[in-house]
């Protein structure tokens, strides 16, 4: 008897401490938001040739293509226009 108190005892405590701690991110998140939680990039939109040298830097890297500082805005779009899947249809 003394044990399955316990036992209900012990599951409830659990069972609080799961929905404080939901609780608390919820909070946190919608308190601090990107600032502490940092969102992921958003791929460029559009035709890769009017892209900025940044935004062909950006694209490369989401991909982990690691492009070098070096490298030309030509060397770059070759570089996307390589990777890039085929349209479905």
């Amino acid at each position: 008897m003394l044990v399955e108190s316990l036992l209900i005892v012990s599951a409830s405590k659990n069972a609080f401490l799961a929905f404080a701690g939901i609780v608390t991110g919820a909070a946190a998140w919608s308190i601090w938001g990107g600032d502490v939680f940092p969102q992921a990039q958003a791929d460029p939109k559009g035709n890769p040739e009017e892209w900025t040298r940044e935004e062909m830097r950006t694209w490369l890297t989401l991909r982990n293509l690691h492009p070098s500082d070096s490298d030309t805005r030509e060397q770059l779009l070759e570089r996307i226009q390589a990777n890039m899947r085929i349209p479905r249809q």
